[in-house]
């Protein structure tokens, strides 16, 4: 069982629940938290204040006062107008991740909604009903507001729902675990719409592949190195240490234990090759970078995870500056509108992570052509034998080349676009959602294109034979040759690549390494 209480929410936790590994239960203090701030917006409905939100039109239309007899059609008009999704949907762990997400955004007590909400939502995911959430329609501002209808349609016994491998209706998912359609009161639809739910679930488990990703590139990084016989001497630890930075002297010594005791690299210790090629030599600069700019991104994602986003926020009173004598504050509390739905923070931390990844990707894609070419490698070509006949990772190098391409798009920032919406009243936008599934594609072009180096390098190592690769790097190739043998005659390689893959994203291949040598 995992808790979920507004306030403390992990990146790791946040990964086992996208997984579907942790049962989820709200902390009756969070809940009473709610229902604290429920009494705040029912003071306004009580005493007849126009707050924002609560009894008005939104967007452009928050001029327009609603009368108290049309208040529950308001919330229920708000989620079926806002469902204007389009696209592919989310994955079931993306889909997961955002249910936790807008559970705790809930249960932190800023949005004035009931804790029977929360309770629904809880149902949801017990159940493994998962709403059908289109990716693309949200400027990332106000929330991601269309995927968050789509979401929450599904509550009101609308929409479409994945239940135990079927597409089925909100209604008939709701009926199957025994709940009526919900009935949202006043301030409701709002909380459950505004919000940066859909940016933060994409882009923290997007952020998540990418420190795997990172520390899986010096791994297989390495093992390319080992196999066109590089130096190591560039990833000494003075080299790194004259210049300063954190990760490129941890990339440096992941590459020196990972490359230690290799029978390969003894056997040219006295060549006469000078200097290796940068996408080898300067991989300390490169991954070292990716590793400091990840850690800060890291602090960004972690803040999202518990931040109040919604828009108006609730006040409750041991909430407030005591010497507050505003005339919007009521007898339980007060609420506030502001612009905490904003997605800039999201969204300039997924641009920069796209560009992380893609570098990762660019100079994976050099140490492979590098493989590919005997006049570099001093191996067969294409690392095959029998070239001619066989093509090799001819294509494979083709198909890496052609992904970082497409990367080098995907990394141009979305965040410093914005487009006027709600006719101007929403005038400078973020763009987060982009910038999240922007961010979560260029990630897995990069996984592949690493997938593809690493296949290569376990070929290299293999042709180095009778010579053996370092303990290290041998158990990063056994346990790829566990499942994808040589390469003898051409054969279909998207097979293995998604074997390679799969390896990567789900951390075998640093545990692997790290069995010998430790954490990297």
């Amino acid at each position: 069982m995992l808790q979920l209480d507004g306030t403390s929410l992990t990146l790791e936790n946040l990964a086992r629940i996208a997984q579907g590994e942790s049962a989820l239960y709200a902390t009756a203090e969070a809940l009473e938290r709610m229902a604290r701030s429920r009494k705040v917006v029912e003071d306004v409905l009580r005493t007849g204040r126009v707050v924002y939100g609560v009894n008005t039109g939104f967007g452009k239309l928050s001029d327009v006062r609603i009368p108290s007899e049309d208040l529950k059609t308001l919330q229920k008009n708000l989620i079926l107008s806002h469902a204007c999704g389009m696209g592919p949907t989310l994955s079931a762990p993306e889909t997961r991740a955002l249910l936790a997400l807008k559970i705790n955004a809930l249960l932190s007590g800023y949005s004035g909604a009931r804790p029977v909400i929360v309770e629904y939502l809880l149902k949801l995911l017990q159940n493994e009903i998962l709403p059908v959430i289109p990716e693309q329609g949200s400027v990332g501002a106000s929330g991601d507001l269309a995927p968050l209808a789509h979401a929450a349609l599904v509550l009101i016994g609308e929409g479409e729902t994945e239940m135990k491998g079927r597409r089925v209706s909100g209604a008939e998912a709701l009926r199957a675990i025994g709940l009526p359609a919900l009935e949202l009161e006043a301030k409701e639809g709002l909380a459950l719409l505004n919000g940066t739910q859909f940016m933060t679930a994409v882009g923290a488990l997007t952020f998540l592949q990418a420190e795997t990703l990172a520390r899986a590139a010096d791994v297989i990084g390495a093992m390319s190195a080992e196999a066109l016989l590089c130096t190591p001497v560039a990833f000494d630890d003075r080299i790194q240490a004259a210049r300063g930075y954190t990760g490129q002297r941890e990339s440096a010594a992941n590459l020196r234990r990972l490359m230690a005791n290799s029978p390969i690299r003894d056997s040219h210790m006295q060549c006469s090759r000078v200097q290796d090629i940068y996408s080898v030599r300067c991989m300390p600069q490169v991954h070292g970078t990716v590793r400091d700019q990840l850690r800060s991104l890291r602090e960004i994602f972690a803040i999202e995870l518990n931040a109040a986003t919604d828009n108006p926020l609730v006040f409750v009173e041991d909430r407030l500056n005591s010497i507050s004598s505003d005339s919007r504050r009521g007898r339980f509390g007060e609420i506030l509108s502001g612009g905490n739905f904003h997605g800039h923070p999201i969204a300039t931390a997924c641009d920069f992570l796209a560009i992380l990844v893609t570098h990762l990707a660019n100079i994976s894609e050099r140490r492979l052509a590098a493989m590919m070419d005997p006049a570099v490698s001093e191996l067969p070509a294409f690392l095959v034998k029998n070239s001619g006949l066989n093509s090799g990772f001819m294509i494979a190098q083709v198909a890496a080349a052609s992904l970082v391409s497409e990367n080098k798009v995907l990394s141009h920032p979305i965040s410093v676009d914005s487009i006027p919406t709600s006719a101007n009243k929403e005038d400078y936008v973020s763009m987060g959602a982009g910038a999240s599934i922007k961010a979560r594609n260029a990630g897995r072009n990069a996984t592949q294109v690493l997938a593809i180096e690493l296949l290569a390098a376990c070929q290299a190592l293999d042709l180095r034979a009778p010579l053996q690769p370092g303990p290290a790097t041998g158990a990063v190739r056994h346990l790829v040759r566990q499942v994808v043998p040589m390469l003898v005659n051409d054969r279909i390689l998207a097979n293995d690549i998604a074997i390679a893959s799969r390896f990567i994203e789900s951390g075998q291949v640093v545990r692997a390494a790290e069995s010998v040598v430790g954490e990297l």
